[in-house]
């Protein structure tokens, strides 16, 4: 059936069956294939094609964003193949589009398309294309020797301009630009400010410690949704995971190195107590209540092999002040440091039983002792 299309309508998309040897390595002469993208629209037939390592998806949305920024603005509809890498489950009546492209199609106000499985005459622009390539620019590349992806791209860009911009169509008597420029380009949709970013889904269960992994780093989540399924919207600055559809946590990407990135809002109160006792916080809430209980906690930290061994009795210490209040457990500190008692058990029962306040009255020993039986210093006069 001949087809018309509307102007701006449609970019069919598809990867030419050719490969292009590139020499990645000149002392070795290793040799990698380069893929052949290849995107013409409907209404002008003015062709885009680049280079890329593969096929994956990554390398297929780039190659569609830098495709609707050499045209200057986005098609209604993308039309691709039922390749894997576009359609999740091909269907004559209701295909399943990969989430990614979706959303790179959604970014530029467009949508995606596919032809029906095993129907290539559907997208018979770009096959036609594809051949015109094959054929005509890569032909004549053949005998080229290309040491680099950005080097074989510039002698595919200058052939673009020798077939869209000089060659003429017979049947219009015009070049694919001025068809381009008078067609299409005025109904194309405006590109947005920023250009789309790959975006990868990946489904992820959150562990016990309310952290989800991926590759190989560790980030949180509101802990109330530890053990559930989430989802993982990667990209190669982000993390955003997602929960029926709400975005529940926000993460700078980290390296694989099998770390945590933690945000504290996101852990339970109990958790949030206990990480933030550090030898700094422990210092200067002892110091707040007094010198010798600061002392006292500063030995107990120093005796311990390990410092984190002295956390809970400095924090039961400090802790004892809701109770007995600064003045008393100050001075049940200064007794616990006279008796060379280090633990927080010596301090609690000091308080218990009231040694403190004994302690707190007895004279200072810079102090004269008054008592009939001491000799005063007029007797050796």
């Amino acid at each position: 059936m001949r087809q018309s299309h509307a102007a701006g309508d449609k970019l069919f998309v598809d990867y030419a069956g050719d490969k292009v040897a590139v020499v990645v390595d000149r002392l070795t002469g290793q040799v990698r294939d380069a893929h052949i993208f290849v995107a013409v629209l409907g209404a002008s037939s003015l062709a885009y094609a680049e280079a890329s390592w593969s096929e994956t998806l990554p390398d297929w949305i780039a190659a569609h964003v830098h495709a609707v920024e050499a045209f200057g603005g986005a098609p209604a509809l993308f039309v691709p193949d039922n390749a894997k890498v576009a359609v999740i489950r091909s269907c004559l009546y209701d295909p399943q589009v990969n989430r990614s492209y979706a959303g790179m199609a959604a970014h530029y106000d467009s949508a995606v398309l596919p032809t029906r499985p095993r129907r290539p005459r559907d997208k018979a622009k770009v096959e036609a294309c594809v051949l015109i390539v094959e054929r005509w620019l890569l032909g004549r590349l053949r005998h080229r020797i290309f040491h680099s992806l950005g080097e074989l791209n510039a002698a595919i860009a200058e052939m673009l301009v020798d077939l869209n911009d000089h060659r003429v169509l017979r049947r219009v008597g015009q070049t694919r630009r001025q068809l381009f420029e008078a067609i299409d380009l005025p109904a194309l949709r405006p590109l947005p400010v920023e250009p789309y970013v790959f975006a990868e889904w990946r489904l992820r269960r959150a562990g016990l410690d309310y952290h989800v992994e991926i590759e190989r780093h560790y980030y949180s989540v509101p802990y109330r949704f530890a053990r559930e399924q989430v989802e993982a919207r990667i990209t190669a600055r982000t993390i955003e995971l997602f929960h029926k559809g709400e975005r529940i946590a926000v993460h700078l990407r980290g390296s694989g190195n099998g770390r945590h990135t933690t945000i504290t809002e996101h852990m339970p109160s109990s958790h949030r107590r206990f990480a933030d006792w550090t030898i700094e916080r422990i210092a200067r809430d002892a110091a707040a209540i007094g010198a010798c209980t600061a002392l006292l906690c500063e030995k107990i930290l120093t005796d311990r092999p390990h410092p984190e061994q002295g956390f809970r009795a400095c924090l039961g210490i400090v802790r004892l002040v809701r109770g007995f209040g600064r003045e008393r457990v100050e001075a049940a500190c200064s007794r616990a440091l006279d008796i060379g008692a280090r633990t927080y058990g010596s301090v609690r029962s000091i308080l218990d039983n009231g040694l403190d306040q004994t302690h707190a009255a007895a004279p200072a020993p810079d102090q004269p002792i008054a008592h009939p039986n001491i000799r005063g210093s007029r007797y050796y006069h």
